[in-house]
């Protein structure tokens, strides 16, 4: 058998010699398109090195998701519309082209996410590492929902119900989900802490008798470093069910204390106490002076309240105010020969009683 009437076999439909010079103008088609696509994707990176804009990045890193098995596949769809096909290969044509078409459709959603998602990151930089992992977690689930759309839309340009696989699933997808209930429940509340970000890594909060900084924002638990060191755990669900006092999103903090002054304490020195204490808290550049009042009459001193405002929401700026208001508030009460109150309690002895007293005892 020599070789031309090997090439002259017929295969569904078409000669080897006709199979052979298709093969190969689709290998010609998919190296000319893949050719151009390097160069496409090579002039679009040089122009973006040189843009500020996002745009051409944009079209870069898509052409990039552009699938080399696909443009064959693509190449080869092309040459058999010069083939003598049956019905049903031009069918399953049809078929294989509606999933390509889907399928890189998916990579280039998914190049889009990837982009858009690499320029959150960038934006955030390395000032939390929760919602870093939590941008990355949005992106895998956009994602996961493009990829179950396309599924759904290729199913149905194939011709099928996706209404009957849709039903099926879902029964599926109900008891999947009431094993999964807590699971699932942590993570939607995970994505609203996302959304709605109540707080963030390094807030100071307070959750019911818990306080702490948060450490870590995970897809089901999130971690506080408490005061005294140990590392809390809660599951997202239950925390966002609780009440939580953020502390870092205070812009100042309103600090209420009093004192007692002794009642020997004369008139004059009674009216200037609010001023010397206004005096004494505007002294203190991150503090703001409310007010200051004679309160009441206490059992053994004359009681004032004071409020002031701290600047800024850190607690250890807080602390240090509050010790130099006290420190200036002694000292200068000192200088002013005003006497701070403690608790005493005076015995008044009738002299004629006592004189009384000693008569009787001497007869």
């Amino acid at each position: 058998m020599n070789i031309q009437e090997i090439l002259s076999r017929i295969y569904l439909g078409n000669s080897v010699e006709t199979w052979l010079w298709a093969l190969g103008a689709a290998c010609v088609l998919a190296f000319v398109f893949n050719f151009i696509m390097k160069r496409l994707v090579k002039s679009f990176s040089s122009f973006a090195e040189k843009t500020e804009t996002d745009f051409d990045d944009l079209v870069s890193a898509l052409l990039k998701k552009t699938s080399i098995v696909l443009i064959l596949i693509f190449s080869v769809y092309i040459v058999t519309f010069f083939l003598d096909l049956t019905q049903q290969i031009r069918e399953f044509r049809k078929s294989v082209i509606i999933i390509c078409v889907f399928v890189q459709v998916g990579f280039w959603g998914g190049g889009f996410i990837d982009y858009y998602v690499s320029k959150k990151l960038a934006g955030v930089g390395t000032k939390a590492g929760s919602t870093v992992t939590h941008i990355k977690s949005l992106g895998f689930l956009v994602k996961l929902v493009l990829w179950v759309v396309l599924g759904i839309l290729t199913i149905d340009n194939l011709g099928f119900d996706p209404t009957a696989i849709i039903a099926g699933l879902g029964v599926g997808g109900i008891a999947v989900a009431l094993a999964l209930q807590n699971v699932l429940g942590d993570l939607i509340a995970s994505l609203s802490i996302i959304l709605d970000k109540p707080f963030e890594v390094g807030d100071y909060v307070v959750i019911d008798n818990i306080s702490g900084d948060v450490e870590h924002i995970g897809l089901k638990t999130t971690r506080i470093r408490s005061l005294s060191g140990e590392q809390i755990v809660l599951s997202n669900n239950d925390l966002l069910q609780s009440r939580i006092k953020n502390y870092k999103r205070m812009n100042n903090r309103r600090i209420l204390f009093s004192l007692g002054v002794v009642y020997e304490t004369s008139y004059d020195k009674l009216r200037r106490i609010p001023e010397l204490l206004k005096e004494i808290i505007d002294s203190e550049p991150k503090a703001r002076f409310a007010r200051a009042h004679f309160n009441n009459y206490g059992d053994f001193a004359l009681n004032y309240d004071i409020v002031y405002f701290v600047r800024t929401p850190s607690f250890d700026d807080y602390m240090d105010i509050q010790q130099n208001v006290n420190l200036k508030i002694f000292k200068r009460f000192s200088e002013e020969g005003i006497e701070f109150a403690y608790p005493t309690r005076k015995i008044f002895l009738d002299s004629t009683d006592v004189a009384s007293t000693g008569s009787e005892a001497g007869d």
